[in-house]
């Protein structure tokens, strides 16, 4: 028996290395290992995915059992014709191969359809960044003192944002982290939802003079460490932030992330020697991410203490100068006063340092708020070129945008932040106000009612969501309750409140809607919107000197409004003073008047039908033909519907140009597509660019049937009771 076996044995060995099974599989998997390794070297080199180079190595072992079975048949005899028997066999690896193949690519993927919707895998999403990914989840706070708190938190940010410098990483932002925190979720989970391959998570710990941080970096798709370090040091300012630089770099590292000689330098820089003005920069800045009025001043009052610690610290001006801008627009402040201070204390922060990514896109937040597009433009450009990640810029940016003919940069640019901070309730916001003006209406509520899941208590949210529902659906009943919840939420907020006392004028609760503005002015006597409401309604009820005053307050706080414009030019036609308003017009907009032909587009197409209408009244017919021109071929990229569409503006023109066929078509087409435009009845009482169709019986037989639509909503918005849960539908 045992010789039998023996032989048996010797004979399948021996017909192995007859046939060259052996032989050819030691070719086989030597020649494989060494295309892997190129490979490797390759993909580090060229920075391809990871993805392809697992497809491969399971094509490669998918390739070795075929190889066998060819060597088997083939090895010792040289070539011949393939029989049937090999090739059923190779047909039949080739189809268990490809199945498991196609198993392994299929488990690979995003399995959308299966989980929580999430900002990455919203409709829109277009995450396509080759380069290293990371998320820095919030810190734990190891200290026995629980005060301590923003102390980690502020550790964090910085690491945060020091990564956010290295140009060949995409770092998530702070507001998208900040969900995670205290989460229960397994990274692998986080990771699918913020986008990213690699997590970082850490813990700080106070005691007395020293600190100590803990970081280490996971792999999301294997839960594998791949770098940890503790950090024991004397609690000083510099040594806090060499801590956060030492993190930075051995980050990059890890990820294979080249550092460019000035990254090295912004990285090793020290902002501030003084802990104390660090800890209250960290304050204001947790304070500002709320965008409440209220917590707007804390946060400037944060950054001014931070200041008087240490007048040298660059990131406080700026902080200081974030905060103030934004408070001209949430809480109305006073808009000159308060740029020109915002102005002054950049100019510190750009002496203290010209590099400053989070300075240069501050400086176009202000240019913008001055309406500088082209300043503010080439501020977030550079902004974005010395910190690609730095999602605010590239939010900002869009918002710049915004007012030209590059909607599709736009929506890129607002896309873009949300990639880099996809939970932020700003970013969200701002990328559904962008698909809104595309006209793509289902998608920004989407994004709004994301923005809510995010954060139930950010005001905007609701704003924006009660603007589509009421001026891009005309559901009037749904938009009054959600308005009414944000101004609840953040009572120091002049917009959304002058938004709901217009929204109550439109629906037709004068009474209503008087008390609102009354209000309004009175607690916001120099408000930008708080004029523009209060003007219209002052217009509207016949009282010219109470509209002109309004007007001109308005004006005063931003110069670029076309309703306040509209107004003051009403009342010069009126008293026969055109060349009054063409002079303030060209003072507001100067590139409609330019001599070798007016710049119209979307941000400014309104303005170019109102005073076509001027210099009409000069017998300027040529120009104020370019002006209309111009400002039809602007509205056929918006929607008509919606706080950014066109509304009624194509009537206008039409009217203007003496065609009222077309222009009672177009009014009738814009009243049962659901146009109810802010203020609509100052179209059909007073808007004279409509005065040549005004007596026509279908110009009367439209706004008769908005009136009906009108009532019929107000008295079902009556019948609601004031306890009715808002129905907020689906977010995905």
């Amino acid at each position: 028996m045992t010789d039998a076996t023996e032989g048996e044995k010797d004979n399948i060995w021996n017909r192995l290395r007859r046939r060259k099974v052996v032989q050819w599989g030691i070719a086989y998997a030597a020649g494989a290992w060494g295309f892997l390794q190129g490979l490797e070297y390759v993909s580090s080199l060229l920075e391809w995915p990871a993805q392809l180079q697992k497809l491969t190595g399971l094509a490669l072992l998918i390739g070795l059992p075929i190889v066998l079975v060819l060597a088997w048949y083939h090895g010792d005899r040289g070539e011949q014709r393939v029989t049937r028997v090999e090739l059923a066999i190779v047909t039949l690896l080739f189809l268990i191969g490809g199945g498991l193949f196609w198993r392994y690519h299929d488990a690979s993927q995003p399995q959308l359809a299966t989980t929580t919707p999430t900002a990455a895998s919203e409709p829109g999403a277009t995450i396509a960044d080759p380069r290293p990914s990371i998320a820095v989840l919030p810190f734990d706070n190891r200290s026995a003192q629980q005060d301590d708190t923003y102390f980690v938190d502020g550790i964090h940010d910085d690491i945060l944002t020091q990564l956010s410098k290295v140009s060949g990483m995409r770092v998530i932002s702070r507001t998208s982290v900040e969900q995670f925190r205290d989460t229960k979720l397994p990274i692998k989970n986080i990771a699918e939802q913020l986008g990213v391959a690699q997590i970082l998570e850490g813990g700080v710990q106070r005691a007395g003079d020293r600190v100590r941080v803990t970081v280490q970096l996971i792999d999301a798709a294997t839960d594998g460490h791949v770098w940890a370090e503790n950090y024991d040091r004397e609690l000083t300012a510099a040594n806090i932030f060499a801590i956060q630089s030492e993190v930075a770099t051995a980050i990059a590292a890890a990820l294979k992330a080249t550092l460019t000689a000035d990254e090295k330098t912004r990285l090793s820089a020290i902002p501030t020697q003084n802990l104390e003005a660090w800890e209250a920069y960290q304050l204001g800045k947790q304070r500002m991410a709320r965008r409440t009025s209220a917590a707007l001043a804390q946060a400037e009052r944060f950054f001014r203490e931070a200041l008087e610690r240490d007048p040298e610290f660059a990131l406080a001006h700026v902080g200081l100068a974030d905060a103030l801008t934004l408070q001209v627009g949430y809480s109305g402040k006073p808009a000159e006063a308060t740029l020109a201070e915002a102005e002054a204390t950049l100019a510190k922060a750009f002496q203290l340092d010209q590099n400053l990514a989070e300075a240069w896109a501050s400086s176009g937040s202000v240019a913008q708020a001055r309406a500088q597009d082209d300043t503010a433009e080439r501020a977030f450009r550079r902004a974005i070129e010395l910190n690609p990640n730095y999602a605010p810029a590239h939010q900002w940016l869009s918002l710049t945008l915004r007012g030209g003919t590059r909607l599709q940069e736009e929506h890129e640019h607002a896309q873009r932040a949300v990639d880099l901070d996809p939970l932020s309730a700003i970013a969200v916001l701002n990328l559904g106000h962008t698909l809104e003006r595309l006209g793509r209406f289902d998608e920004a509520a989407t994004r709004y009612r994301r923005v809510i899941e995010i954060d139930p208590q950010f005001p905007p949210a609701f704003s924006s969501l009660a603007d589509l529902e009421a001026y891009g659906r005309n559901r009037f009943v749904e938009a009054t309750p959600l308005l009414e919840r944000a101004v609840a939420l953040d009572a120091g907020n002049a917009r959304d409140a002058a938004s709901l006392a217009l929204l109550r004028h439109d629906l037709g609760d004068i009474a209503e809607a008087t008390q609102l503005i009354a209000a309004l002015v009175e607690r916001w006597p120099d408000d930008l919107f708080a004029n523009a409401v209060a003007g219209i309604a002052a217009e509207l009820s016949g009282d010219h000197k109470a509209a002109e005053r309004h007007g001109r307050a308005a004006l005063n706080a931003y110069s670029r409004v076309t309703p306040p414009l509209a107004t003051l030019r009403n009342i010069d036609l009126r008293k026969g003073e055109a060349a009054a308003a063409r002079s303030r017009y060209t003072s507001a907009y100067p590139e409609l008047m330019r001599t070798d032909g007016p710049q119209v587009d979307v941000g400014n197409y309104q303005a170019a039908i109102d005073v076509a209408l001027v210099l009409e009244s000069l017998e300027l017919r040529e120009p104020a033909q370019a002006l209309l021109d111009g400002g039809e071929r602007a509205i056929r990229s918006l929607p008509r519907l919606g706080w950014s569409g066109y509304g009624v503006s194509d009537v206008q023109i039409y009217a203007l140009r003496g065609d009222k066929a077309k222009a009672l078509v177009a009014l009738r087409e814009a009243e049962k597509a659901g146009w109810r435009g802010a203020a609509w009845r100052y179209y059909r009482d007073i808007d004279p660019n409509l005065a040549s169709i005004r007596d026509e019986p279908e110009f009367k037989a439209v706004f008769a049937d908005i009136e009906r639509d009108m009532a019929r909503q107000r008295a079902e918005l009556a019948k609601r009771p004031k306890d009715t849960p808002l129905d907020l539908g689906p977010s995905g």
